[in-house]
C-alpha cells in the first residue's frame, strides 16, 4: 500500500515543481470565492486555510527550497484587500 502513496506524494511533488505557481494562484482564487460567498463571515477561518496550504505546498516545493513562495493570502483576506469589519 506505502507504494501507491510514495507514487502519489511523487507526483504531487512533480505538479507543484511545475506549476507551483499556478497552485498558489488557485489558491488565492478560492479563497476569494469563498470568502465572496460566505459574505466575509469567515475571512479568519479561511485565511488560515489559505495560509495552511500554502505551507504545504511550500514544503513540497523542492525547486526552490523552503519556506521560499507567498506564505500570506492576498485578496479580500489578505494585505492587498480591505482589512474587514473591526474586532471588538
Amino acid at each position: 500500500m506505502s507504494s501507491f502513496f510514495d507514487k502519489l506524494r511523487g507526483r504531487a511533488q512533480q505538479a507543484v515543481d511545475q506549476h507551483g505557481d499556478k497552485i498558489s494562484k488557485g489558491l488565492d482564487k478560492a479563497a476569494q470565492a469563498a470568502d465572496k460567498q460566505t459574505k466575509g463571515k469567515y475571512s479568519d477561518k479561511i485565511a488560515k486555510g489559505r495560509v495552511k496550504a500554502q505551507e504545504a505546498i511550500d514544503k513540497m516545493d523542492d525547486k526552490n527550497g523552503p519556506g521560499s513562495g507567498p506564505t500570506g493570502p492576498t485578496g479580500p483576506t489578505g494585505p492587498t484587500g480591505p482589512a474587514g469589519p473591526p474586532r471588538r
